[in-house]
């Protein structure tokens, strides 16, 4: 037997699963609420009866998993090829209140594939009778096929107030047990924990190109990229296929923690689909030996290697961050508050172009947090980033409302960035637990509002327990913004790696079938008036084509686009909004988690066997090239459709000056002009980074997925604990 007790409260319900379903009848409004304290939950897996085959051999390998508020609590061990297992497995979870739902789920397990689902049921915990041992037999069901009968679950319970602490066993969240390469992010929080939080300086390295490296292929070539690592940040260039003369022109920005520098680490690889990447050489750049507030162009010669790389290294002072308790804030201060207006005034608007902004974040407190820890209680922090630059509050310790009252500022290069604001639970002895997040596009935020956020889930698609109260000032120079919004975007060095999902294949793919089904509906829109369907709209539709054509000027193409954004626009303000709210794309997303669980594995697997290891990267390709398409149509839509206002505005201002440009401008000479402007483009900059404004501007613009991800949550006025502490003053 084994026995593991952990706290867990929270979220909601599965999607698309009905509570009337597989349920304990419920008697609620008999049930006992307590003042203060938790509840003990001992639960007896005993054994499964007549479960559904789900293996080829008429038989399965099924686990079972017990989830409250969303979380997983316990985890059975597997019974092998036996579909009537007995488990006889004891686990204690300690709860706030038994008004959330036991959700129970069983699955076959299949090495080196993902599990298959074989069936699930709830069970209410409110109608359960205090101190008394009770026997439960669960029906299994699956919401997509409700009729089938999938075998029964059988349990003992018993629920029982909390008395006292008692000793238990650590049953750590599953979610903290994958590899590094999945959670690379709150992996490191530990450690930057314990390091500086403020950074003393900017590195700004461009990557140009590699000279004679080192043939690592059959055909003589090599498929050469790069990784850099600085501490714990770390950078990888894109692949250039098919050549030992590779051009990168790439450019990244490291901070820099040490007050004399450091060593940047350099490493050049052949990428190779299907097995290990070959090692090319090695290179370092050590930082102390380089002069500030100076560009310096370094010619490295590989070591163990072959070949040369091509840098541009620029060491900057960075004094735009801080941390800072309340009663220190540059805002209220008059004189400081009318220096930072000045600097970011519409005078200054060619100076710095990289300073667009000053973004001022007030941490204030949280209310109602989950309880991470076997005590009932947490010890939350926050990490608050934008982009690269990420900042830490202190740990308050053993509370559930903490409060950090911090300010922390950070200049802003790119005014479409997004802040995020995590909660985390601090865990000596391993990684911190993931309580709670919130992301917010700086276009919408409300200067000096103290705001009440709804904490979200690791997916940003769904709430989880607890709120946060931010108060976050944004100042910026429009003019550089809309510059630089037609400039590369900043690609954050600590991201998670992409990995293959059934569930997010499928939602890319129907993503990009809507947008599809777009184009397809407006032919068959447009054939329909060839074969004269409608009269009308067909004579209509005859009369302007032989208008437009006759008249047509290149300069009615950006009129047609500004006509369309006016018309949306216009319906907005008339409260006749042609974009409804679509739920699709937030269904898909909770159907996501619903399948991440599936794909949950053991800790102690490794991976993939290798045989499979290449067709697993193919797929994840695959599934980004259909989330790049997607998203590419999302974002030329929500572009119309005035989702980001400040784009909006921006696509007018110039479609505007495209259509006074083509209609004095002959477009003999305009094309001259751009052709002149590529041919020469690197003779005059050697070192420039290509780039394509229109597709840097559709960058910013958020794709239907980032639309539900910074949506606000409304808070449940039903959780607030100063409202529980009104209603129970006893």
């Amino acid at each position: 037997m084994q026995d593991s007790c952990k706290p867990k409260t929270g979220e909601t319900l599965p999607f698309g699963y009905n509570k009337r379903t597989n349920t304990v009848e419920t008697s609620k409004a008999d049930f006992p609420l307590a003042d203060s304290g938790m509840y003990q939950l001992d639960i007896t897996l005993k054994r499964g009866q007549n479960l559904a085959a789900r293996d080829r051999g008429g038989t399965s390998d099924p686990y079972v998993k017990f989830k409250i508020g969303g979380k997983e609590v316990f985890r059975s061990k597997t019974i092998h090829k036996n579909l009537n297992p007995v488990w006889e497995e004891k686990t204690c979870i300690l709860i706030d209140h038994p008004r959330e739902p036991l959700y129970i789920k069983v699955f076959d397990y299949d090495f080196g594939f993902q599990d298959d689902f074989i069936g699930s049921a709830f069970m209410d915990l409110t109608s359960l009778e205090l101190n008394r041992p009770t026997d439960i037999t669960l029906s299994l069901k699956d919401p997509h096929y409700p009729d089938h009968d999938l075998g029964s679950i059988l349990l003992s319970v018993l629920l029982a107030h909390k008395e006292g602490q008692k000793e238990v066993t650590m049953l750590m969240r599953k979610s903290w047990k994958r590899s590094s390469k999945f959670q690379p992010q709150s992996l490191r929080l530990s450690d930057m924990h314990r390091k500086s939080q403020l950074w003393r300086g900017i590195v700004s390295i461009t990557l140009i190109e590699g000279c004679e490296l080192k043939p690592m292929d059959a055909n003589g070539l090599s498929d050469p990229y790069v990784k850099f690592r600085l501490g714990h940040q770390k950078y990888k260039s894109k692949i250039v296929p098919k050549t030992l003369n590779p051009q990168w022109r790439e450019q990244f920005d490291f901070h820099l923690y040490e007050e004399h520098g450091g060593i940047i680490d350099i490493t050049v690889w052949d990428k190779d689909a299907g097995k290990r990447d070959d090692f090319i050489g090695r290179c370092q750049v050590d930082l102390s030996v380089l002069s500030r507030e100076q560009t310096h162009k370094l010619e490295l010669q590989l070591e163990e290697g072959e070949g040369w790389l091509v840098l541009l290294v620029t060491l900057t002072a960075s004094t735009a961050v801080s941390i800072s308790d309340l009663s220190v804030n540059s805002l209220e201060d008059q004189k400081e508050r009318e220096e930072i207006l000045k600097r970011y005034s519409t005078m200054r608007m060619f100076h710095n172009m990289k300073d667009v902004g000053f973004l001022q974040v007030k941490v204030i407190r949280a209310e109602a947090l989950m309880a991470a820890d076997v005590t009932g209680k947490s010890d939350p922090f926050c990490v608050v980033e934008l982009n690269n630059d990420r900042l830490l509050t202190h740990t308050v310790y053993k509370n559930l409302n903490p409060e950090w009252n911090k300010i922390f500022t950070f200049n802003i290069k790119d005014i479409h960035s997004v802040l995020e604001v995590t909660v985390y639970d601090e865990d000596r002895d391993r990684s911190a637990d993931f309580l709670g997040k919130v992301a917010i596009p700086l276009l919408s935020i409300q200067n000096g509002e103290q705001k009440a956020y709804v904490l979200k889930n690791k997916q940003l698609t769904g709430p989880t327990k607890g709120v946060i109260y931010l108060e976050i000032d944004v100042i910026f120079n429009a003019v550089k913004a809309s510059i630089r919004t037609l400039m590369p975007k900043e690609q954050k060095y600590i991201e998670e790696e992409s990995r293959l999902s059934k569930q997010l294949l499928l939602r890319n793919f129907i993503r990009m079938k809507r947008c599809v089904m777009v184009l397809i509906n407006a032919a068959y829109y447009v054939n329909s008036c060839f074969d004269w369907d409608s009269p009308q709209r067909s004579l209509a539709a005859f009369v302007l084509f032989l208008f437009v054509v006759w008249n047509f000027e290149l300069y009615m193409i950006p009129l047609a686009f500004l006509l369309l954004l006016a018309w949306n626009y216009f319906l907005i303000l008339s409260g006749k909004d042609n974009t409804q709210h679509d739920t699709v794309v937030e269904d898909m997303l909770e159907d996501e988690e619903e399948e991440d669980d599936r794909d949950d594995k053991d800790s102690e697997r490794k991976g993939f066997m290798n045989k499979l290891y290449a067709i697993q990267e193919v797929c994840v390709s695959v599934q980004n090239v259909l989330d790049e398409v997607a998203s590419f149509g999302e974002r030329i839509k929500n572009t119309f459709n005035w989702t980001v206002p400040f784009l909006s505005w921006l696509a007018i201002v110039a479609l505007c000056v495209f259509t006074v440009i083509l209609y004095f401008i002959p477009l003999r000479y305009i094309v001259l002009v751009w052709g002149i402007n590529k041919f020469t483009k690197k003779l005059r900059s050697p070192y420039a980074i290509d780039n394509n404004e229109l597709l840097d501007f559709l960058s910013r613009v958020p794709s239907d997925v980032q639309v539900v991800h910074y949506q606000e949550l409304k808070q449940d006025p039903s959780h607030s604990p100063n409202k529980r502490k009104r209603n129970n003053p006893g």
